[in-house]
């Protein structure tokens, strides 16, 4: 990999954190979930749109990818909304941590859907993973000194929509790779980014509509996280195909170690050490999954 695809890879990396982190500034000051979903998704939809115009993308599904799509679409929507759920009540790093499980979620489902047995090194790797779950989340209770009753009615709650979010998110990349063959990536992720804007939607038309930021912070995280989720999404759909980088790296999953130095500098959320060992360890496993020679 050339030093221009790694660095380009390692930027989006940081923006897809750092979106995380706004979103917490925007949660604080009076965004609610649905709000910051439906904006992020509906400019993200925007660019692509024009993007796939301008480059002149043609267009051509069959009966079977546009089902796929939509499918794929809704789950993603669901992701979002969990995902963005966990941030608003736990320390980001520690949600992102939860949702980095996800490659645990797509052998799973492609075992269920399409009996796809696992692979050895997957079986192998997963009780490590679990591990340094367990290890980064305190499970136990013991780094922070609560116990593990006190310790899961602070974390419950968010842990469980990051799983939720692990789980959706799995599903979706699964029926990406066998129900979407031959689909352009960006026709793709429009198609996700349009779906998850009408879910947005309909969330905030069930909350009594949009809920915008109360203070100056506010606006500057929702604006923020618009920013960083779209320009990550385009420079992923236009630098990294000219670099010889194919889909989504394993080399961004570091987003949870830049998240946790974020979160740490500007939200004052601070871990335990032994907190951050554990997210060493699932990281450190999810990269050396995406780089395994298959």
């Amino acid at each position: 990999m050339s030093l221009s695809a790694f660095s380009t890879l390692l930027l989006i990396a940081f923006m897809m954190g750092s979106n995380h982190v706004a979103a917490r500034f925007a949660f604080q000051n009076g965004v609610d979930v649905a709000t910051a979903v439906t904006m992020r998704s509906g400019v993200t939809a925007l660019v692509l749109a024009l993007l796939i115009w301008q480059q002149k993308v043609q267009i051509s599904l069959t009966r079977q990818n546009k089902r796929a799509l939509l499918g794929v679409g809704v789950l993603v929507g669901v992701q979002s909304l969990c995902i963005y759920s966990s941030v608003a009540r736990i320390p980001v790093a520690l949600a992102l941590l939860a949702f980095n499980t996800y490659p645990l979620w797509t052998t799973l489902w492609a075992f269920l859907i399409y009996r796809h047995r696992p692979e050895a090194v997957m079986l192998r790797v997963m009780p490590v993973m679990l591990l340094g779950l367990a290890l980064a989340l305190d499970v136990l209770g013991a780094a922070s000194g609560l116990g593990a009753q006190a310790q899961w009615s602070l974390i419950g709650i968010g842990v469980a929509f990051a799983l939720a979010a692990a789980a959706t998110f799995g599903l979706a990349l699964v029926l990406t790779q066998h129900e979407t063959t031959g689909v352009d990536g960006r026709v793709r992720t429009l198609s996700t980014m349009s779906c998850v804007l009408v879910l947005g939607l309909s969330a905030v038309g069930t909350q009594g509509g949009f809920h915008m930021p109360t203070a100056e912070a506010g606006w500057w995280g929702l604006a923020g996280l618009t920013f960083l989720y779209g320009t990550a999404f385009t420079i992923m759909f236009t630098v990294l195909p000219r670099l010889g980088v194919v889909g989504n790296s394993a080399i961004m999953n570091v987003e949870p170690i830049f998240a946790l130095v974020l979160a740490w500098v500007l939200l004052g959320q601070a871990i335990a050490p032994v907190q951050v060992v554990g997210g060493l360890v699932v990281v450190g496993t999810v990269i050396f999954l995406g780089l395994r020679k298959r």
